[in-house]
């Protein structure tokens, strides 16, 4: 059987992929908390997710003697299809020789953060697109005039509860095991560090290291603000110049005068969205090539590391999340 690893044993390659799973938690925000779904190998690129709908509670009462009418269940279904991601960076035969630390180490570590963001920026992007949108101070995005209020905040939570959002009560452990552990109720709420002292200024907002005896989602969590708890990570990147022109507000990513930036505030309920790997979850195929031989490289002066893995991420129901568009204060 070929091996799929490059130079390196199937059992070396599950070390690594442990070790690449390790640097790369740190970067996995959002796919902690979407609802996990691994496709098993040789099966198939897509994935259906089905979702039964409810019915509207019962007023009339029954007659009596007579049976009722039998109401027909319905179901939305959401797929999903796998696509492929990966990266690569070259080795020399004399940074191999020569270099002092284990260069091979360190370049599949790399490897390992490089894949975390990876996965994280698809599942931003997946679920960026959510069509339930409140606009800070304007009406759309262009008209965004005004930082991140109280007021904002309070309408997202009004509107995932007018639509039964359910609150997140498990994350992904961090860990490189499949697991997960139980949370406080609460909605996720991920956002830019930028945003990090606006939010801190608003009245009733609670900064992560005030929470006492409350456990903190991870080192990225930069407080909450009644049933919201902000996640930050710099990949969760605003649209540079997109909202009102004139304010006081940051302008491609400083204080100055022009089209103010717009940043996302995502804010998610329970399997809102999905996650979907192949063959386990945040699976990943680490990829190891030592200098060799060869017709394209007949001296054995370059090697290879890198990683591949398959991923996607979907929205399944768009009323459970609400993105907030808004600016920042310079």
């Amino acid at each position: 059987m070929p091996n799929t690893y490059g130079d390196i044993t199937p059992r070396t390659a599950a070390y690594a992929a442990a070790t690449m799973l390790e640097r790369a938690l740190p970067f996995l925000c959002m796919a902690k908390f979407g609802q996990q779904q691994p496709i098993p190998k040789n099966k198939s690129l897509a994935v259906k997710f089905r979702r039964y709908n409810g019915f509207t509670p019962s007023t009339t009462a029954l007659t009596e003697g007579v049976t009722p009418a039998a109401d027909n269940i319905s179901s939305t279904d959401v797929t999903a299809t796998l696509a492929q991601y990966g990266r690569r960076t070259q080795i020399t035969d004399v940074i191999a020789d020569t270099h002092e630390d284990p260069v091979l180490n360190e370049y599949a570590e790399i490897m390992g953060e490089l894949a975390g963001q990876t996965q994280e920026l698809v599942v931003f992007n997946a679920i960026r697109g959510g069509t339930n949108v409140i606009y800070s101070g304007g009406t759309s995005r262009a008209t965004v005039n005004s930082a991140i209020t109280t007021t904002a905040l309070n309408r997202a939570i009004r509107q995932l509860k007018r639509q039964n959002a359910k609150a997140q009560t498990r994350m992904l452990a961090a860990s490189d095991k499949v697991d997960t552990k139980p949370i406080r109720p609460s909605f996720i709420a991920f956002c830019h560090p930028d945003l990090q002292m606006d939010l801190e200024a608003l009245a009733g907002f609670i900064p992560v290291a005030n929470y006492g005896t409350q456990q903190p989602l991870g080192d990225n969590e930069l407080g909450s603000y009644k049933e919201l708890r902000f996640m930050s990570s710099t990949l969760y990147a605003p649209w540079l110049q997109a909202g009102a022109s004139g304010s006081t507000l940051l302008t491609n990513g400083a204080s100055g005068t022009g089209n103010a930036d717009v940043y996302p505030i995502i804010i998610v309920g329970r399997d809102s969205y999905a996650t979907v790997s192949l063959a386990g979850a945040q699976a990943v195929t680490p990829i190891v090539v030592n200098p060799k031989p060869s017709d394209s490289d007949p001296l054995a002066q370059r090697g290879h590391v890198g990683f591949k893995m398959y991923s996607t991420a979907v929205i399944l129901n768009d009323a459970w999340m609400v993105r907030i568009e808004t600016g920042v204060n310079a």
